[in-house]
């Protein structure tokens, strides 16, 4: 299946010279969501993960059925002062600014198979922040899973030496 016809390009959004890749034209569709869930639920098996983790809030959106599917638990990482218990906290810079992710400190135990999984690479940033929670806790990051990459904008730098699955491909 081509998914990327299920992708809804918005011009100008949210700022002019934007061109936003709407997602949510994949996941109204049953057949398109089913179909991408499975590709990475075939990728996530064979790196046989004990749990998948997905940064707010479409990393829940792709991650939890993953999750689902395959038996496993699914952790999520949020920004500073969304979760009840005690966290861990990463800190990275944005293009103008910085930003804090966290997680519960005992979401993933030392040696755990993490999945991190979200619906776009772009610069990279939040996924980086993602696998440094994971792996302060002693887990191991052995597969990324993404519905779309931006190649243009080089995330994949920031995210060397990790396997990944982009599902869909922008070359600018």
């Amino acid at each position: 299946m081509d998914l990327k016809q299920y992708v809804t390009e918005v011009q100008d959004w949210p700022r002019a010279g934007v061109n936003f890749k709407d997602i949510t034209t994949i996941m109204d569709n049953g057949e398109a969501f089913r179909y991408a869930t499975d590709q990475i639920v075939e990728y996530a098996r064979k790196k046989e993960i004990d749990i998948v983790v997905g940064p707010e809030a479409r990393g829940f959106i792709i991650g939890c059925p993953v999750a689902y599917s395959m038996g496993v638990g699914f952790a999520p990482v949020r920004k500073r002062g969304k979760l009840p218990r005690e966290v861990i906290e990463y800190e990275y810079d944005l293009e103008y600014g910085s930003n804090i992710l966290t997680m519960h400190n005992d979401a993933i135990k030392p040696g755990m198979r993490v999945l991190i999984t979200d619906d776009l690479l772009a610069t990279g940033g939040t996924i980086e922040a993602s696998i440094k929670l994971v792996e302060q806790l002693g887990g191991i990051v052995v597969g990324l899973a993404f519905l779309i990459e931006l190649k243009y904008l080089n995330g994949v730098e920031r995210i060397q030496g990790y396997d990944k699955l982009s599902l869909i491909t922008y070359e600018s």
